[in-house]
C-alpha cells in the first residue's frame, strides 16, 4: 500500500468537491434541528447520497439515513458516522428563535461524512478495498430537551433517549464490525485523538413541599426551594470524596424554583448529570449524590423524587483503530496532531465503543469553544477539507490489502460487553425512580 500516493489522490478529489462539501455544512448550519427532530437534515443527507448514486435507506419512524459502498469483495463492514442534531444556545448570534444552533459543529461532521462518501466514489479507491462502508447520518447525540424525549419513550416511539443507543437497540449496527467519525472542535491542532471520555447518568429531581402564603402563613408551609438549596450545598460538600482518577463531574441546575414570590414553593425541580470515567465510578458517585439529595429533603421535611435516566456509557477508544487512523492523519497533515488522554465530556459513541472497536477523533478549524456563544468555523479548509480527507484515507488504510488492518482491529478488540443484548440490559437497569425519605427520620 502506497499510502502517500493514495493520500494525494484523496486530496485532489477533496479539492474538487470542497466548495460543495462546505455548502452542505453551511446549509445544515442555517437550519438547525434538535435530537429526534432532524427531518430536514436527514433529507439533506439522503438527497446528497442519492445524487452520488447510492441506494439510500431513509426511515420514517426515526431521523436516520444509511447507505452502503459495497466493494463486492468479502471483508469487514466499517461504519462512518455523521451526527445531525444541534444544541440550544439562545445567546449565540446565529441561533433561531427557539435557541437552536449548531454550536457543537455537527453540521461539519455530517458534511465530512457525506464528503467521504463522494470522495471514495470519485477516487475509484474502493476497487482496491474489500468489505463495505456503511455511511450513517445519526440523530440525537446531544442530550437536550429531556422531557420531549421522555414523551417519545412514553408514546413508544423510542426506547432510549440517545440517538446511537436507540439505533444500536433497533439493529442498525448489527452488521457493523467497527465504527468511527470525526467531530468538530476548536483545537489548535488540525486533528486531536483521545483515549477515553466520561460516561453519564442523567438525573431528574423534584422536591415536594407544601405551599402556603409566604407573608401571612409561612409557618404552615414546607419550603421545597430551601430543601433544593440544601441539596446543592450537600452535593458541593461531598465533592472532595470523589477520586481524582474517576473524573467525576456533577453539575446540577434548578429548572423550576417556584410559582410566585408570595407563595412558599411546594415543588422545585432540578436536573443534573453524574459523569465519570467508568461505569462503577458513576454508580458509586450517584449513591453519594442521592444520599445528599435525600438528606436535604429530610432536613426540611420535604419529599424528593429522584429519577435516574440512562445517559451514555464511557467511551474507550480502540488502540489499534486509533493507531491506523493516526497513520492516515499524519500522512495527510504531518505532525499537526494533538493527543488527549481523557475528556470529561460524554457522547453516545461511548455506548458503541462498549460492543465494537470505535474512535471519536476531533478535527480543527473552529474557534470559541464547543457549546458556547462564540463557537464558529474559522478555517473551513481544515474543518471540511481535512476532515473529509481524514475519513476517506482512514477507510482506505483499513480496507486495503484485503482488509488486513481492519481484521487486526476486529480480532484483537476485547469488548466490554459480549453482545448488544448485554449492553441493552445494562442500560435498561440504570433506569429507576425513588422517593426519599421513606419515612420521617424522627420516627422510631
Amino acid at each position: 500500500m502506497n499510502i502517500d500516493k493514495k493520500a494525494k489522490v484523496i486530496k485532489e478529489c477533496v479539492d474538487k468537491r470542497l466548495n460543495e462539501i462546505i455548502g452542505i455544512g453551511e446549509d445544515v448550519y442555517r437550519h438547525p434541528e434538535p435530537g429526534f427532530a432532524e427531518k430536514r437534515t436527514a433529507k439533506v443527507a439522503a438527497d446528497q447520497l442519492k445524487s452520488l448514486g447510492y441506494e439510500v435507506s431513509f426511515y420514517e419512524d426515526i431521523p436516520a439515513v444509511t447507505a452502503y459502498l459495497d466493494t463486492k469483495k468479502p471483508g469487514p463492514v466499517i461504519a462512518v458516522l455523521g451526527e445531525m442534531d444541534c444544541i440550544i444556545c439562545p445567546e449565540h448570534p446565529d441561533s433561531t428563535k427557539e435557541g437552536y444552533v449548531h454550536a457543537c459543529g455537527h453540521h461539519i461532521q455530517l458534511a465530512d461524512m457525506l464528503g467521504c462518501a463522494a470522495v471514495l466514489k470519485d477516487s475509484g479507491l474502493s476497487n482496491e478495498m474489500c468489505g463495505k462502508i456503511k455511511f450513517m447520518a445519526v440523530p440525537a447525540e446531544e442530550h437536550i430537551q429531556q422531557e420531549f424525549r421522555m414523551d417519545l419513550v412514553r408514546q413508544g416511539k423510542i426506547t432510549f433517549t440517545g440517538g446511537k443507543t436507540e439505533l444500536i437497540y433497533r439493529g442498525f449496527f448489527d452488521d457493523v464490525d467497527l465504527a468511527f467519525m470525526v467531530h468538530a472542535s476548536d483545537s489548535k491542532a488540525k486533528i486531536n485523538f483521545g483515549k477515553t471520555c466520561n460516561g453519564c447518568l442523567i438525573k431528574q429531581i423534584s422536591y415536594k413541599g407544601k405551599a402556603s402564603h409566604a407573608g401571612g402563613a409561612p409557618d404552615k408551609g414546607i419550603n421545597a426551594l430551601y430543601a433544593a438549596n440544601l441539596g446543592l450545598n450537600a452535593i458541593n460538600a461531598i465533592r472532595e470524596t470523589f477520586k481524582d482518577d474517576d473524573c467525576i463531574r456533577v453539575h446540577p441546575i434548578i429548572t423550576k424554583g417556584g410559582d410566585t414570590v408570595n407563595t412558599i414553593p411546594s415543588e422545585v425541580n432540578m436536573g443534573t448529570y453524574v459523569r465519570g470515567k467508568t461505569l462503577d465510578a458513576i454508580l458509586d458517585a450517584n449513591k453519594k449524590v442521592n444520599r445528599a439529595l435525600a438528606g436535604s429533603a429530610a432536613a426540611i421535611g420535604c419529599k424528593v423524587e429522584i429519577e435516574d435516566i440512562p445517559g451514555y456509557l464511557p467511551l474507550a477508544s480502540d488502540q489499534n483503530l486509533s493507531d491506523f487512523a493516526l497513520e492516515a492523519a499524519k500522512t495527510l497533515i504531518g505532525e499537526d496532531v494533538e493527543f488527549t488522554d481523557h475528556r470529561g465530556i460524554s457522547t453516545d459513541m461511548g455506548d458503541l465503543s462498549m460492543i465494537m472497536p470505535a474512535i471519536h477523533p476531533y478535527i480543527g478549524g473552529g474557534s470559541g469553544g464547543l457549546h458556547t456563544v462564540d463557537f464558529k468555523v474559522t478555517n473551513p479548509k481544515i474543518a471540511y477539507g481535512d476532515g473529509t480527507a481524514f475519513l476517506a484515507l482512514t477507510v482506505y488504510v483499513l480496507l486495503a490489502d484485503d482488509g488486513v488492518r481492519a481484521r487486526k482491529v476486529i480480532d484483537e478488540h476485547v469488548p466490554y460487553f459480549k453482545n448488544k443484548d448485554e449492553l441493552v440490559r445494562c442500560i435498561k437497569n440504570l433506569s429507576r425512580i425513588d422517593t426519599y425519605p421513606k419515612r420521617d427520620i424522627l420516627e422510631d
